[in-house]
């Protein structure tokens, strides 16, 4: 009896609902979510119509390919064997393959890697055509007829110079290809590579193909056959005309049935445009490249699709006002060209780069003409893209900077093109980037031009480390991935270009040591030393080293503190569990020199947001760098602490001191977590009057500003307000409320255990002799504040040194004398004002 034997099963499924092929391992996932498969977001490979869809690959197995050129490999698609028998797709045969919309043909070539419903290419071949490996395809059959090219333009993607002989290296490569606008192709020159961007082709008639065909056979010789005349394999069913690169039929064909590829032949034309307006940064900027920056290119990208019309939906779309402009704003640095050329690189629309400063011409009305020449150029070689680089350069605001008849000009030439392009709904986008949008004419920004506006902001940390690692991808490196957490935790106030700086500036220090170039963690610490936070450039202050522990006493005040500004952010859970909301504002008030500055300089120093459960490492790591010869706490804080002093807001422009009030709150939430220390908050907080003097209405106007930032209708966020005053009586009670500076926190006069631990620590640091007793000092010293105790400290040393400079202690003596010169200068009734307001 023969031995039983398991039933061979196919691995192929045909659905009997939707009709569609796939997988027996895809089987369940297809019943459950995606029967029918949706047209765009596949969620498996399936076979519908003998067309292939499935996600893109990269093919690594090029040893399989050792009876094939090099230079065929980048031309090639590789599938398995059963999805190329069930497409009806023969060996070497063109196949049209499409991503995000832009598509190109390749053979088809049979490979055993990976699944059955893969489609694998070489990383070259997706860098040339779509700029990575990510991404849904679809693969099928050539279904219309393809003309031979007539006349080819490709322009030239890279700022490097093209030779005289660049035209026939091309014909060569590209022989016997089929290509379409919007393809790229390149060559390999002398050690480096010439890309070039297909932007218009042209098929022979029918009298050009009848002359082409008589040429090919005036050059047959016996020497020669199809097989070396042609770059592909040749193919079932080819006529001796597709031999030599020309359609069988020479007929009239119905321009509507005809292919958007052309096949490269004999006498196709190649014209090369050396126009460079696509630099090589451009070309080089890829959207897998760009990183931290997903919800900017998610919002943009979908509006792009629309303008564009790359959606398979466009016919739904007609009668609709698309949104055809679009402005990029924030900080310089933090990517907002990089990503605008990304996204117009992976459109595969043609791209027309307008940078502001260097489109103005001196010749009278030069300037508006080059700009009407750029957007007609566009709309003819659409789907275009045009990048304003710097348009508030190109369309600022009347009357800034003197608001010269050229530049209305040329504001009233841009917003008239603007509109145009809804006029002649062309699938033309533009993409504006400033990092001064209020400087950009209102105009422009109206619904209509660029009517959506999208934040590149300060990234997050989750972004930083998503940043730094795409900048370390290819880069040789052991930086672990909780060191790159650490370090992106700490990079506060770091944009995409500071983060650049920070891995260029290591990748610099390790190509200094002799060993190998691989960049350390401790490269990268010494780094973050050497590169300033961009997006806290106007705001950056060195901060003095202070810490809770040169503060004497204030334990109950240091708590409150901790409560309002570190807690909130440490432990955001906790409040969310209570029901509570952090508190808004802080307002400390007291007597003059009882440290109420010197502890929002502790607060910048000590609150350091924490990784997990415990202090970053990094910081940690940064704080004991000997060899780095400085103390770097305040620059690894967590928070960016804002100083401001209350009679600086105050300018003599009308509006200017309002408009400080609202950039030092637009600061603060940009480089959020934040802190924002109002010293001497009266002189901007004061109580409003009914007074009609011009100062008490700038200052009413002030603090109506101010009452908007703190509780208006954009919130505040990860910022937290802090105010220092001597006359609490004199602050306007709105200020006071609940939401606004929500803790008012008296900061007494010093009492005896602050005073012992003040003259304590100062008394670490000045030698005294053995008659000095410390519990006379503090009994003597009642009614001081704690700048006065540190005064009594400064003059006894100052009356030791007025004896004999050389001395090395300082005795009672000179103490006693100091107490004499130094007294109490906080008034009874100042104090009888701090207990009635504390009690009111």
């Amino acid at each position: 009896m023969a031995p039983k034997t398991r039933k061979s099963l196919s691995p192929w499924y045909t659905c009997e609902v939707c009709n569609v092929v796939l997988t027996q391992k895809d089987l369940s996932l297809h019943q459950d979510k995606s029967c029918p498969p949706p047209v765009e977001d596949w969620s498996h490979g399936f076979i519908r119509d003998k067309v292939l869809h499935s996600s893109l690959e990269l093919f690594t197995a090029t040893d399989s390919l050792k009876y094939l050129p090099k230079s065929e490999y980048d031309h090639l698609v590789f599938l398995s064997i059963s999805a190329m028998q069930l497409c009806a797709m023969a060996v070497g045969e063109p196949v049209v393959i499409t991503v995000r919309n832009k598509s190109a043909v390749k053979a088809v070539w049979p490979t055993a890697e990976r699944s059955l419903v893969s489609v694998q290419m070489t990383k070259e071949a997706l860098d040339l055509e779509w700029g990575s490996c990510e991404g849904l395809v679809t693969v099928g059959c050539l279904t219309r007829p393809v003309w031979p090219a007539h006349e080819i333009s490709v322009g030239v993607t890279s700022s490097v110079d093209v030779p005289a002989n660049i035209s026939s290296l091309l014909h060569r490569k590209y022989k016997g290809k089929l290509l379409c606008a919007g393809n790229c192709v390149c060559i390999p020159y002398y050690g480096r590579t010439l890309c070039f961007k297909v932007e218009r082709m042209a098929a022979l008639d029918a009298t050009n193909r009848v002359n082409a065909l008589s040429k090919h056979l005036s050059d047959i010789s016996l020497t020669e056959t199809v097989a070396e005349r042609c770059s592909t394999t040749l193919l079932r069913n080819s006529g001796g005309v597709e031999a030599f690169g020309l359609e069988s039929g020479l007929g009239d064909t119905i321009v509507s049935e005809r292919s958007p590829f052309c096949k490269i032949v004999e006498c196709t034309k190649w014209n090369v445009v050396n126009a460079g307006k696509v630099d090589d940064k451009e070309s080089r900027s890829r959207l897998c490249d760009v990183g931290g920056l997903e919800s900017v290119i998610t919002q943009v990208k979908e509006l792009m699709d629309l303008a564009l019309g790359t959606r398979k939906d466009k016919a739904s779309l007609q009668g609709l006002k698309l949104t055809r402009g679009v402005l990029l704003y924030g900080p310089s640095g933090a990517g907002k060209t990089l990503v605008a050329s990304a996204l117009a690189a992976d459109s595969g629309a043609f791209t027309l780069r307008i940078d502001g400063p260097k489109i103005f011409s001196k010749f009278f009305g030069e300037t508006e003409a080059r700009l009407k020449q750029c957007f007609v150029e566009a709309r003819s070689k659409s789907p275009c893209v045009i990048l304003l680089d710097e348009v508030d350069s190109l369309c600022s605001r009347h009357g800034e900077r003197g608001g010269t008849d050229q530049e209305r000009r040329v504001v009233a030439t841009l917003l008239t093109l603007m509109d145009s392009l809804h006029v002649h709904q062309t699938d033309v986008m533009v993409l504006a980037t400033s990092s001064k949008p209020d400087s950009v004419d209102p105009a422009l920004r109206r619904p209509g031009r660029l009517d959506r506006e999208v934040e590149v902001g300060v990234p997050s940390p989750d972004s930083r480390l998503d940043i730094l690692c795409k900048l370390l991808a290819g880069v040789p490196h052991n930086v672990t991935q909780e060191q790159l957490v650490n370090i992106s935790r700490a990079a506060h106030g770091f944009v995409g270009a500071d983060l650049a700086s920070l891995v260029s500036r290591g990748a610099m220090r390790a190509v200094k040591r002799v060993t190998e170039v691989t960049i350390t963690n401790e490269d990268l610490l010494w780094a973050f030393t050497q590169v300033k936070p961009s997006a806290m450039r106007e705001v950056l202050v060195e901060v003095p080293n202070v810490r809770w522990s040169d503060i004497g006493g204030q334990h109950e005040l240091k708590l409150k503190l901790r409560q309002a500004v570190e807690w909130p952010l440490n432990h955001p859970d906790s409040f969310t569990r209570l029901g509570i909301t952090a508190p808004r504002g802080v307002l400390m008030y007291g007597p003059p020199g009882c440290s109420k500055t010197m502890i929002a300089k502790a607060l910048a120093t000590e609150i350091i947001l924490w990784v997990g459960s415990k202090p970053s490492k990094f910081c940690m790591a940064l704080g004991h760098q000997s060899n780095l010869g400085c103390s770097l706490v305040e620059q690894v804080s967590g928070l960016t602490t804002l100083f401001v002093q209350g009679p600086e807001l105050f300018s003599k422009w009308v509006g200017e001191s309002e408009r400080a009030v609202r950039e030092v709150f637009r600061r603060a939430r940009q480089v959020a977590p934040s802190i924002v220390f109002f010293d001497e908050l009266d002189a901007i907080g004061g109580e409003r009057s009914s007074s009609q003097g011009g100062g008490s209405n700038v200052q009413e106007r002030v603090l109506a500003q101010l009452l908007t930032e703190l509780d208006g209708v954009e919130p505040l966020g990860n910022v937290t307000v802090v105010g220092a005053t001597n006359r609490p009586d004199r602050i306007d009670k709105a200020l006071l409320r609940p939401g606004r500076l929500d803790r008012v926190i008296y900061v007494p006069l010093p009492d005896t255990s602050t005073r012992h631990e003040i003259f304590t620590l100062q008394l670490k640091k000045t030698p005294v002799t053995n008659d000095v007793n410390i519990e006379e000092l503090v009994q003597r010293t009642e009614g001081y504040s704690g700048a006065e105790v540190l005064a009594v400290c400064h003059e006894a040393a100052l009356k030791a040194l007025e004896e004999d400079l050389m001395i090395r202690q300082v005795s009672r003596s000179h103490f006693l004398t100091a107490l004499t010169l130094v007294t109490p200068r906080t008034p009874a009734s100042l104090l009888r004002l701090y207990q009635d307001y504390l009690n009111s």
